[in-house]
């Protein structure tokens, strides 16, 4: 039945300009060897808020060359957006977008996935991969959560609350490696929200054996009161210190040469340079290079190591430099002492150096008021008389 109203409600929308991924005539199409429920429903996929999101599009007949996907917030709703990239080739600059950039603005489309930048708690919804005739075949709820609590535990620290007809509790990733090498560092643990319930709706279980879903997952009868909020994701923070890895010996004259060329390259060793320029008094977002969710990610600012005990989102709510979830660092806004050299770890490696140049705007730089500014003015009158 669901599958019928969204039928009726896409055509609705003009598909006359809508253009999606194709397949390559020459490769195998591996997404056609899965076959498709015959009635759909939609897998409980949970992740952090500021997370990149991917969502496969497992099956489609053999036949479909080309997939558009579908978001609607409510299951039934009259609101059924068509995300659709224009055949794949969008661009999409990880450090343009912001929380408040629409989600029309935030996602790409490859190979048939779905991938949803910085995604938000406003993205949390049904998507559903489809054709542009109307057509459904695989469908996911997407639980977005944020974090509610930051904790800095010695051992487990998991959170329960048991209902009458529930239980709520905590389900906690392991813990990531150690984000730096040779130097103190810290490990992340993330906690997402989970009901484990036998009350739980089949069509979006998430676990049909354990009878579990993510707490913001339509699966929860409202009954439980969890629809008010209060539930959320958490994130622990525990301080590491492991050796770097040992380089591998080398010979005298390869030595040599690795000195005669890092004296002629200044940058920081192994690790790309990047220049960025802002605007002061604006707000900044620092993306690190390949970062993604599932990695240990660490900022320093020179020799300065940022910390998340100290530079973590939430822990203090007038820090105009943070962390957040999903591992950018944020300024808000930027000012001209925040110019540098920015490095970024992945996994307990140096991947990237980012100079940052600050910079006032023309606006503030140059006003009629400024004595030098009228100074040159009075300078260029007398040089035209």
């Amino acid at each position: 039945m669901c599958t019928n109203v969204f039928t009726l409600l896409v055509f609705v929308v003009s598909f006359s300009t809508l253009n999606c991924y194709e397949a390559p005539e020459d490769k195998e199409d591996i997404f056609a060897s899965r076959a498709c429920p015959a009635f759909l429903v939609f897998d409980n996929a949970v992740y952090l808020s500021d997370m990149t999101i991917e969502l496969p599009c497992h099956c489609k007949p053999k036949e479909v060359h080309s997939v558009v996907w579908y978001y609607q917030k409510k299951l039934g709703s009259k609101d059924v957006r068509v995300l659709t990239d224009f055949r794949g080739t969008a661009i999409v600059d990880s450090t343009q977008i912001g929380r408040d950039t629409k989600l029309r603005n935030r996602f790409s489309i490859r190979l048939f996935s779905l991938l949803v930048f910085r995604a938000q708690l406003a993205d949390s919804g049904h998507y559903l991969c489809g054709t542009t005739s109307g057509e459904f075949f695989y469908g996911y709820y997407v639980d977005i959560q944020q974090v509610r609590r930051v904790t800095f535990p010695h051992g487990p620290n998991p959170s329960e609350m048991i209902g009458a007809r529930f239980q709520m509790f905590t389900s906690f990733w392991p813990w990531s490696v150690c984000d730096r090498c040779g130097v103190p560092g810290e490990q992340v643990r993330v906690g997402l929200c989970y009901v484990k319930s036998d009350y739980l709706l089949v069509r979006y279980q998430q676990s049909m054996e354990h009878r579990v879903a993510s707490c913001g997952s339509p699966a929860v009868p409202a009954q439980f009161g969890l629809k008010k909020g209060g539930f959320g994701a958490e994130l622990s923070v525990q301080r590491c210190h492991v050796p770097c890895p040992l380089k591998p010996v080398t010979s005298t004259k390869q030595q040599a040469l690795f000195k005669f060329l890092s004296d002629r390259k200044k940058a920081s060793p192994g690790a790309p340079v990047f220049y960025y320029n802002h605007q002061a008094d604006s707000n900044l977002i620092l993306t690190c290079p390949g970062a993604k969710p599932q990695h240990a990610v660490a900022w320093d600012f020179g020799s300065t190591p940022l910390y998340r005990t100290q530079n973590v989102e939430g822990l203090n709510q007038s820090s105009r430099m943070f962390i957040d979830s999903g591992h950018y660092l944020n300024f808000r806004p930027a000012k001209p002492e925040d110019k540098g050299s920015y490095y970024c770890w992945i996994q307990g490696k140096i991947v990237a150096e980012i100079r940052l140049g600050v910079h006032l705007g023309l606006v503030h730089q140059h006003r009629f008021s400024d004595p030098e500014t009228l100074y040159a003015l009075r300078l260029m009158l007398f040089s035209c008389l």
